[in-house]
């Protein structure tokens, strides 16, 4: 039987002892711990070397390797030389393995899991295997070093600060365990306590030491990802109890009786192959990780949870908005047009800003989601008038705050997504994936124009879904107009396509036959002609404030639904026709309990296109996933069918007043009657027989 022994400088209440089965053999496990007697684990080394096959040396912050400098504690040294017949290990090179592993694996399975987090690292001295694989996937990472070693109230946020630390602080930590260089003075103490869990809290991952996590407050750990190790079931119910999210432990726990250390995992491998006359080399650390398949652990303590983050940019559509916001509404209140004018224009050349944070949204799937409401300062009017670099320099410095946030995606709203080439030069240049949320604004105009065909009634809807009338989309040739165009040519039985451009049309047109056999395509450059035998219109332009269509020449009791940002039909015409129900696009229902600014819309519904970006961060799909004026409409089916798996509902159908009632829907159904008394009489005739 092989014996390790775990002589631990923390608190002998922890100790066990057990017997179990490893790489062929059977060994006797038994840990004591010192209390921090540094002479008593000296003592038992000494002791020990004797009778056991390998000593593993814990709550010892082991050999530190930053960079090109390497120290190793004169603690451990003289420690380790205390033993001249058996292997001692305070497990440094299988931690390191097993830390980068952990990461890597958790990347990969989890895809794009730490693009952009914030890291909070308790000790970048002791985790700088881990901070440089986390790297790859974040800048945003904080070294606490100073705060815990020396007392010093800085954070590093720089591998070259945390080198230079390293250097300037080696001669201390060579004559004095870390534990002792913790400040005692309580006014300082409790300054890097506080600063410590303001630290936490704003942090997506904390990596640490549990016993660290102790000493700090685990309340601040509330919706985190922890990366630590030797999760006991204790351990993992304290977790749980401060409602962390997810636990990823770096130490495999290959014996269900115990949970062990890292460090007397390696004592163990050590004890083993110096038995075969060898010494354990990384090769052998390795290969025996990868024959008995021992994986990280990653844990859920309150059942599956998983956090992402994304950024959506906004801009002020007019100079209303100017009248809402702080502390530009004092300013407007008063000011002329002259005034307004040049504010407007300044105001285009502001800087990003941050208008809300998002916080609730909440997956059946257990998924989570939180983000920020980003603002850029130009109005459409002054996006239009400047080149499309102009607009990109500001996407860009937006991308960058978002990156810096922690987003993992960001998505383009209004003006934004159609400046230029429609968010391709701005996913080459950005430093994290870029939406414009075309696929579900088209996915969610449909949808909305659809419930509410089937809710007045008066054009009959198969049991396919399949419209027995016909449709119009004007801007048939633009991003979200040509997949509205491809997906109502399925939905209706003749579809009319207006733009002004004929070979673009020709061209969709033939596209859309191709796609859909059987389906009847017709093109026209302009409304009028066709206008009034419409039974539904989708309006999808960028005209800015141009006059799209007569809406007096509309059939009475047409579905119209507006995806233009601004408008294409403006209120004033809307209100001419109380007949025909207008739609401002199709907005959507969030899960869970949304908390934001005001945006102009009911609690917890948002634009569809900021929808599609909180989908895919839901998905955790951080992709370019819709860029350029062609969107693929397997894309707009594909974010249709994500958005239904993460909870999204078609938000009530709203129009420039508001939400529209059972009794308005009513009312314009009443109207539409009334103004088509052939409809009517057949469907009293319907109601009869």
């Amino acid at each position: 039987m092989k014996t390790v022994i775990s002589i631990s400088l923390e608190s002998s209440d922890h100790d066990y002892e057990f017997e179990t089965e490893f790489l062929g053999q059977t060994f006797r496990i038994q840990r004591i711990g010192v209390d921090k007697d540094t002479k008593q684990a000296e003592l038992l080394i000494r002791q020990w070397q004797y009778k056991a096959d390998a000593i593993a040396l814990e709550g010892l912050r082991d050999h530190q390797r930053v960079g090109t400098f390497e120290l190793q504690q004169k603690l451990i040294k003289h420690l380790e030389s205390a033993s001249q017949n058996i292997p001692v290990t305070s497990g440094t090179r299988l931690r390191e393995i097993l830390q980068e592993w952990a990461i890597r694996h958790t990347q990969n399975t989890q895809k794009g899991f730490f693009n952009n987090s914030n890291v909070l690292l308790f000790s970048g001295m002791n985790h700088y295997r881990t901070a440089r694989v986390l790297t790859e996937f974040s800048e945003n990472l904080r070294f606490a070093d100073p705060v815990l070693q020396l007392g010093i109230p800085k954070f590093l946020s720089s591998f070259d600060a945390l080198e230079l630390f390293a250097k300037g602080s080696h001669q201390i930590l060579r004559w004095s365990p870390p534990h002792v260089l913790s400040p005692s003075v309580a006014p300082i103490k409790e300054w890097n306590h506080y600063i410590m869990r303001k630290a936490m809290h704003k942090a997506d991952v904390v990596v640490a030491f549990y016993e660290e996590l102790e000493r700090y407050g685990l309340e601040e750990l509330a919706g985190k990802t922890v990366i630590t190790s030797s999760v006991s079931e204790a351990r993992l119910q304290a977790l749980r109890d401060k409602g962390v999210h997810m636990v990823l432990d770096y130490s495999p726990q290959p014996f269900a009786e115990q949970t062990i250390s890292i460090v007397v995992l390696e004592a163990m491998i050590m004890a083993t192959v110096a038995t075969q006359g060898g010494q354990v080399t990384d090769d052998d650390l390795v290969e025996i990780i990868a024959d008995l398949e021992l994986e990280p652990r990653t844990l859920y303590p309150n059942g599956f949870k998983r956090t992402s983050r994304f950024a959506f940019v906004i801009h002020p559509l007019s100079q209303q908005y100017f009248r809402n916001a702080k502390p530009l509404d004092l300013v407007s209140k008063v000011s002329p047009p002259l005034v307004m004018n040049t504010l407007e224009r300044i105001i285009a050349y502001a800087p990003p800003f941050v208008y809300s944070r998002v916080t609730g949204v909440q997956s059946p799937t257990g998924a989570e989601a939180e983000g920020w409401l980003i603002t850029v300062g130009g109005t459409p009017r002054e996006i239009m008038s400047h080149s499309p670099e102009f607009t990109y320099r500001r996407l860009l410095a937006a991308a960058d705050m978002a990156k810096k946030l922690g987003a993992q995606i960001m998505g383009l709203g209004a003006f934004t997504k159609v400046v230029g080439d429609a968010g391709v030069t701005v996913a080459k240049r950005a430093p994290l994936p870029i939406t414009t949320g075309n696929s579900y604004s088209a996915s969610g105009a449909l949808w909305a124009a659809h419930d509410a065909v089937q809710k007045l009634g008066l054009v009959r809807v198969g049991p396919s879904g399949k419209m027995a009338g016909k449709a119009m989309v004007v801007g048939a040739t633009g991003a979200i107009g040509s997949v509205c165009a491809r997906l109502l040519a399925k939905a209706a039985d003749e579809i009319y396509l207006v733009a002004p451009e004929p070979a673009k049309l020709l061209a969709l047109k033939e596209d859309i036959e191709q796609e859909t056999p059987g389906a009847q395509v017709h093109v026209t450059a302009k409304t009028e002609k066709y206008l009034g035998d419409m039974d539904m219109i989708v309006t999808a332009t960028s005209g800015a404030g141009k006059k799209i269509l007569d809406i007096m020449r509309v059939k009475p009791g047409c579905v119209i639904t507006d995806v233009a940002r601004p408008l294409d039909i403006p209120p004033q015409d809307v209100a001419k026709r109380p007949d025909v129900l207008v739609i401002e696009s199709g907005e959507i229902r969030l899960p869970g309990t949304v908390h934001m600014k005001d945006i102009g819309l009911p609690k917890n519904v948002v634009y569809a296109c900021l929808a599609e970006t909180i989908v895919l961060a839901l998905e955790g799909r951080f992709e370019n996933f819709t860029l350029g004026r062609n969107i693929e409409w397997e894309k707009v089916r594909e974010i249709y069918k994500l958005g239904l798996k993460h909870g999204m509902q078609l938000a009530s159908i709203s129009g420039v007043n508001g939400v529209y009632t059972e009794e308005d829907l009513a009312r314009v159904r009443t109207l539409a009657l009334d103004k088509r008394p052939e409809l009517k009489a057949l469907q009293q005739q319907a109601t009869l027989h």
